[in-house]
């Protein structure tokens, strides 16, 4: 028997075990008595003796769940931030769309039940509750792939499945024009498109999951229900070189342009938001050990990083690949607030700053990264190079408040075998991007310049788009500019472990075989008393560099 109402209070997860202030023991520093340290490389793991001297920062521990997270979304939808509760909302003869953050987030996927189905859920009870029929639900995919059924089944669970698809359960369609509608421009004369069927509602509610800073707040609607016509003010060349760190939306002007698009669309919509957030708990059972120090491995965490690693190695790349993104983490839910889009979000980001930041003195000459297999773009496909770019130089080499924590004019050193491989059905337009446009230049703003406009309206690859599962024609394109701030600040990029030179070499970059040899390439320019730190990822970490 549900609760009642007047009873519900909220639920709070437990504290951090290492608060924000005293996470020093997360920054450690290589001493002759140090193992091997991991360093995620593509669908494998490296096991590297790192130099003396060489600071690793490590993730947070996890913070603990909400114990009830469906009394907690209850809760939040009965008790929300600047907004009338919603049922408080509700009227039989209202029409009513929710939109719903696609597979992009989380990564590796999460364990059933999806956060996604559990808001659901709640919120199609509640509209039934009250009457209210007429409900869409729009997969919030922007110029991203459409979800296949499956996909979708298990993301939002048999109930909201079965109910609404495909009639009232459906991708975005970016390209159907019909189905768009200008809101308007913002006083910077951006235009504003959104959803024909989101705009004509008396009702939007937007379902979020928080992963880092990125995410939620006006992102959500202004962007995931939003054409090339939209995105292309904020998702350019200019805009991306001058966001610079990006798990700091008051520093990224990305962030800017979409909450002022955001903030238009809120003035003429009535926009009722839910953000989620989960800790980093990515890896359980018997992966648990990537989520340790190294020097504190057991003889039985050194035994699954050998099988691990042998098993990995003698797959298959169809069946490695398979098993890789099948994996479902052990993700808690943490928070859960609803209500008036900005006041949710301040919420949402106070827990994600919370479970991921770590304060880091001072900045170093090399960077080490590992790129592992997955990340938003490539959810059961191929990480192929130009999502290997815009991962380490786009996300991991932002992954910081404050200062980059290498300095300007150092060296960034990017783990992955880095191999011509990409997916023919989800990334056509990026095989040609690759090949043609980076052939002739990697300057961002002259690809914009002469060959985005035409990929974006390739009319093969909108027929991908919209009938296939293929990402948007400029999508390559955005990946490309996400790489602008870590290509701008850097002075060399060094892909070790390369297989392939001629891929790294296409992207402006040097191949080096193994790491060792990357990191003797770098201390031959900034000498042997170089500084070096290894961002320790995954699960994910945000570097706060005084």
């Amino acid at each position: 028997m549900a609760r009642p109402e007047s009873k519900l209070k909220e639920l709070k997860s437990a504290e951090l075990k290492h608060e924000p202030g005293a996470r020093r023991d997360l920054v450690v520093t290589i001493n002759r008595r140090s193992e091997r340290r991991l360093i995620a490389y593509g669908e494998d793991f490296l096991f590297e003796r790192l130099p003396l001297g060489t600071r690793v920062i490590y993730p947070p521990p996890p913070l603990d769940p909400l114990p009830d997270p469906d009394t907690a979304i209850r809760y939040a939808l009965l008790r929300p931030e600047n907004a009338d509760p919603l049922f408080a909302q509700l009227d039989p003869n209202m029409r009513v769309t929710i939109a719903i953050d696609d597979i992009s987030l989380p990564l590796p996927q999460m364990r059933r039940p999806d956060i996604r189905e559990r808001l659901l859920n709640s919120v199609l009870q509640m509209l039934a509750d009250y009457g209210v029929d007429d409900i869409h639900l729009i997969i919030a995919t922007s110029l991203h792939r459409r979800m296949t059924a499956s996909e979708v089944r298990r993301m939002v669970g048999e109930r909201a499945f079965k109910q609404y698809w495909p009639g009232r359960l459906y991708n975005f369609d970016a390209e159907n024009r019909a189905e768009l509608k200008m809101l308007g421009k913002t006083d910077h004369g951006e235009e504003v498109w959104i959803s024909r069927r989101a705009a004509e509602s008396d009702l939007v509610i937007y379902l979020n999951i928080n992963l880092v800073p990125m995410d939620g707040g006006h992102k959500s609607v202004a962007v995931g229900l939003a054409p090339y016509q939209s995105l292309r003010h904020h998702h350019n060349a200019t805009t991306l070189r001058d966001s610079h760190s990006y798990m700091d939306p008051t520093r990224s002007a990305l962030h800017r342009s979409a909450n002022r698009m955001g903030q238009l669309v809120n003035r003429e919509l009535n926009v009722f938001t839910i953000e989620t957030a989960v800790n980093n708990r990515m890896y359980g059972g018997m992966l648990d050990f990537l989520h340790k120090n190294e020097d504190r491995f057991t003889d039985w965490d050194r035994t699954r990083v050998k099988g691990f690693k042998w098993t990995m190695r003698n797959l298959s790349d169809d069946l490695r690949r398979q098993i890789l993104h099948s994996y479902a983490a052990p993700y808690g839910m943490t928070g859960v607030w609803a209500g008036e889009t900005e006041a949710v979000h301040k919420k949402a980001l106070q827990r994600v700053f919370q479970q991921y930041s770590v304060p880091v003195k001072g900045q170093s000459d090399i960077l080490i990264v590992g790129v592992p297999y997955i990340c938003p773009y490539n959810v059961n496909s191929i990480m192929n190079p130009i999502l290997v770019q815009c991962t380490g130089l786009g996300y991991l080499f932002n992954m910081y408040r404050g200062k980059p924590l290498v300095k300007q004019g150092g060296t960034l050193i990017i783990c992955h075998p880095l191999r011509d491989e990409f997916h023919p059905e989800h990334h056509p337009s990026y095989i040609e991007f690759f090949h043609r446009c980076l052939a002739e230049t990697t300057d961002a703003e002259v690809l914009q310049r002469d060959y985005e406009a035409e990929f974006a309206r390739n009319p093969t690859y909108v027929h991908m788009y919209r009938y296939g599962h293929a990402y948007h024609g400029a999508h390559p394109f955005y990946m490309w500019y996400w790489g602008e701030p870590g290509r701008q600040h850097v002075g060399r990029i060094i892909a070790a472990g390369c297989e392939e030179p001629e891929v790294a070499k296409r992207m402006g970059w040097e191949p080096a075989d193994t790491l060792d040899e990357a990191i003797a390439m770098a201390t031959a320019e900034h000498g042997r008393s170089a500084s070096i730190t290894y961002l320790h990822l995954p699960p994910l970490v945000i570097a706060d560099v005084e």
